[in-house]
Order: structure tokens, then sequence, then C-alpha cells
């Protein structure tokens, strides 16, 4: 932490733009996209490995949370970050891990339904995280399209002098949408979840569309719905959660 606030000052000190992107690790080529795009924006960029225990409920898998830090490490370095903030727990949360941030009005209804815990522990750490960075600029993907709206929400709220960019959703050669969960799926469940977009794109009637991903192969669909003029939807295949959104045209 002395050290982030030593080479921050440096920063501001030269009137340099700092943006920021913050992770939970695992990375993939929809994360290095998030740091190239804030690159575009900012003279310097921080990245934050850090899996929040405040976002996951008893029974989610936050042990299990794909980790690779030395891999991330070399990817953010090839991908051109100037700095990668590995914060410790006790950094973050010096009075335990608890929650103290409300997700607002973007955080109800869809994923909130299911996971009501989510976006206020979300909303929590990006707001430690932003005092910690002291960003000009931060950029969040456009996959997680919630979070996104829950964030450009709490900034506006807090009348934070940060500017928030949303990185367009990065996919895989069948339209996939990438995410760090994906390592979580099989061959056979790769398949079927590589249907999800195109389903979402083909079908703009919701229940047929949950049809339609059932019968693809998918166990459960929690919702689809149109809302900030997207379709987003969540879904099972397995025991991995998918989140996908497609604008609406």
């Amino acid at each position: 932490m002395a050290a982030l606030c030593k080479i921050n000052n440096k920063w501001k000190d030269a009137e340099l733009k700092t943006g920021f992107v913050p992770t939970m690790g695992a990375l993939h080529e929809g994360h290095l996209s998030l740091v190239k795009l804030a690159l575009e924006h900012a003279d310097r960029v921080v990245v934050s490995i850090y899996v929040n225990p405040a976002q996951f409920a008893p029974h989610e898998d936050f042990e299990s949370y794909p980790r690779d830090i030395d891999s991330d490490l070399e990817k953010l370095e090839a991908a051109g970050a100037h700095l990668v903030y590995l914060p410790q727990e006790a950094e973050l949360y010096p009075d335990g891990v608890k929650i103290d941030m409300d997700a607002g009005r973007a955080g109800a209804g869809l994923d909130a339904d299911f996971r009501p815990h989510f976006f206020h522990g979300v909303a929590t750490i990006v707001r430690r995280l932003f005092d910690h960075v002291q960003p000009d600029m931060a950029v969040f993907g456009e996959k997680d399209y919630q979070q996104l709206m829950v964030i450009r929400e709490m900034v506006e709220r807090q009348n934070l002098p940060i500017e928030i960019i949303g990185g367009p959703t990065m996919r895989d050669d069948h339209g996939l949408a990438l995410s760090s969960r994906n390592a979580y799926l099989s061959e056979s469940e790769l398949a079927i979840a590589q249907q999800m977009n195109v389903i979402l794109r083909d079908t703009p009637d919701p229940e047929a569309a949950k049809s339609a991903l059932l019968t693809a192969g998918f166990d459960k669909i929690d919702y689809i719905e149109e809302r900030w003029d997207r379709r987003l939807a969540a879904g099972w295949v397995g025991e991995t959660r998918l989140l996908d959104n497609i604008k609406i045209t």
C-alpha cells in the first residue's frame, strides 16, 4: 500500500493520468482488452488482482475460484500495464470482511435476485480499491453489464472524480463470452455454452429464448430480461453459471 501511494504521488506530480482495471485474476483476453483500452485513455495503468470474499456467498466458489498469479503477471507485463496491485485482505478489510456499500438501484433485480449479496460486495471492494489507487479513470467489461451499471451509479452517487469506461465483451471463435469460470466447463459443456450468444441474438422473445437454451442443453435459466437497451441473460451448464448480454438493435 505504501509503495502504491508513493508511485501514485509521483505520477500525480508529473500530471500523468492514471487508469485502473480491477480484476480477480485468472486473466484471459477479455481482461487484457480492458488493459489495452485503459492504455488508450491514460498515461499509466494499474491493474489489481484480488479475489474478493465479500461478493461470494458461503455456498459459492470462493475457495475454488481460478488463481494463477505468475501467469497473470506475465500477461499483464506483455499487455503493457505499468503497475500490478496485489492487496492483502488486511489492507482492504482492516476491520474484517464486511459489506458497507449499497449497490443502489442498478443493483436491484436480474443477478441480484439470485445473488443478493453480490453487487453490495462488488460496490464495497471497488470503492475501497478506488480509495487506494486514486485513478482518474477505470475500465469495466460490458460482459458483466449490470455490474458496470452499478459502478457507474456508485461513482455518480458519491460524486467521485473517476471516468468509468465500458470495455466491449471479448468472445471465443463461437461467440461465447470469455470468462474465468469457462475453465470449469468440460468439452461437451463448452459446446452447449457456445450456443448462448447465438440464441440471445436470434430469439428476441425471452420465453422462447429460455426454451431454446434449455433445448440446447442448458440445465437452468436464471433470467432473460431487457434493460438498458440490452438483452441480459444468466444460465447454468452443469455447475457453471454463465452471463451474457447483447445490445438490442
